[in-house]
């Protein structure tokens, strides 16, 4: 690995549960010595990607990751533009709403809406959802690259569940269910009592970008609550779409 590699992947151990770690448990978890490891975050902290709590000693994230995605946002407003719908979409089907974008070979959670119930599911920003055994990871493999779907079916995947789809036959079947009817339906795929639907957002050359789903208990959804909250979830990754790539997305709208 790199050594550009080998800082990112201490970025990536922190979490939201997690936001402050120290040197040994940030050696321990990368596998690296206390000294590769001090010299990787006195590398990140130069740039603000990392700062140090001076009471604990504990590292967390830096403001200098918060400039970049500042950068990012402006430059294409991903959460401006999706964040209105994910509330619309949460308050009109009481369940946990979450958007993604895809990241190396997952897609990462940027924002969450929870309901009210106590009884709910819970989702963390930050938090990678696999591919092969979630809803929105199938909704984003419907439209994505050949070599992104390619990468996916040839790799190694993990069972969650009983019900998780591990079969690149079966993963390509769900992959056309969902293509064909706009939105994927994911019982228990990754997590036991958790039925999802999601739907891909799209670029303007007809691409996934990143996906937005509809999480709840399975124990109180019903078909036809499915096949309301798909319907809901496949307008509005239609109109994130197309606010994000305005006529350019016209055609796609008009084949959907």
């Amino acid at each position: 690995m790199s050594t550009v590699g080998k800082a990112i992947s201490l970025l990536e151990l922190f979490s939201v549960d997690e936001p402050e770690l120290g040197l040994s448990d940030l050696a321990r978890r990368s596998g690296f010595d206390k000294a590769t490891t001090r010299r990787l975050l006195v590398a990140l902290a130069g740039h603000g990607f990392v700062e140090q709590d001076i009471g604990t000693r504990h590292y967390r994230l830096g403001a200098g990751l918060s400039r970049l995605a500042r950068i990012r946002e402006a430059r294409f407003p991903f959460l401006q533009t999706a964040v209105p719908l994910v509330r619309d979409l949460a308050a009109s089907t009481a369940e946990t709403v979450h958007l993604s974008e895809f990241g190396v070979d997952s897609l990462v959670t940027v924002h969450v809406e929870h309901p009210a119930w106590a009884n709910r599911v819970n989702i963390d920003i930050g938090q990678l959802l696999p591919l092969h055994s979630t809803a929105s990871g199938i909704a984003y493999l419907a439209f994505a690259r050949d070599e992104t779907v390619k990468a996916c079916l040839t790799g190694s995947l993990d069972a969650f569940t009983a019900h998780t789809l591990i079969e690149p036959a079966a993963i390509s079947r769900s992959m056309s269910e969902a293509r064909e009817r706009g939105y994927s339906i994911y019982d228990q795929g990754y997590e036991e009592g958790v039925i999802s639907v999601a739907a891909a957002i799209r670029g303007a050359d007809g691409f996934a970008l990143g996906t937005i789903a509809v999480a709840a208990p399975k124990a109180r959804t019903t078909a036809a609550a499915i096949a309301e909250r798909g319907l809901a979830v496949r307008e509005a990754a239609r109109e994130i779409s197309m606010r994000l790539n305005g006529e350019n997305l016209q055609i796609l709208r008009r084949q959907a």
